[in-house]
């Protein structure tokens, strides 16, 4: 057990038993506890192999690769449409978690192994991300905001799809769009 990580466990108040137990689970494996992006991270050789996070419905694990993961019992999932790697195992109680110990144990091995093998998930490419109309016309009426978006990394193009993309109403769409342009010219992500 990490101390750096304790306050995560002390804090949690509706998945209080179910976040302590799935780190006792999770640390009989012999992973590593770290702290990222403010949770439970566990690691095999420096490399991300599970979480554990809570949400408001339900606790989970999280496999950073788990798309590559077998899934023979059919209880992995995936969060949503646009998560290309990591999949989700849900809790609403306790006593699912002390049920299915063996298999969760199963999952994690089976991830250890996904990591020793060197398998890497096969992310889309860029060419492969469909961009809203708005946008498309948006980057035909400026070169510039054109280059600036193809010097962009993978990762921060399909950031900007998935949040030009996400509102049901074109204006929405373009109001977000326009705000984006200036980060866009300066090279930067959604979020940097």
């Amino acid at each position: 057990m990490n101390p750096k990580v304790d306050f995560y466990f002390s804090k949690a108040k509706k998945w209080q038993e179910e976040i302590v137990t799935l780190r006792a689970l999770v640390l009989s494996c012999g992973l590593t506890e770290e702290l990222k992006w403010g949770v439970p991270c566990y690691t095999f050789e420096k490399a991300n192999i599970v979480l554990i996070h809570v949400f408001k419905e339900y606790c989970a694990l999280l496999f950073h690769k788990g798309a590559l993961l077998k899934d023979s019992e059919g209880i992995l999932i995936q969060q949503t449409q646009n998560v290309q790697a990591a999949r989700q195992i849900r809790f609403t109680h306790l006593q699912e978690i002390v049920e299915m110990e063996a298999i969760l144990k199963a999952y994690i091995y089976e991830a250890i192994d996904v990591e020793i093998a060197g398998l890497k998930v096969d992310f889309k490419a860029k060419d492969d991300l469909v961009f809203p109309e708005e946008f498309i016309n948006t980057l035909a009426e400026n070169p510039d905001l054109s280059v600036a978006f193809e010097d962009l990394t993978p990762g921060r193009q399909r950031a900007y799809n998935l949040y030009f993309s996400a509102p049901k109403q074109s204006k929405t769409r373009t109001s977000r769009i326009e705000k984006s342009i200036p980060r866009i010219l300066a090279g930067k992500g959604l979020n940097d």
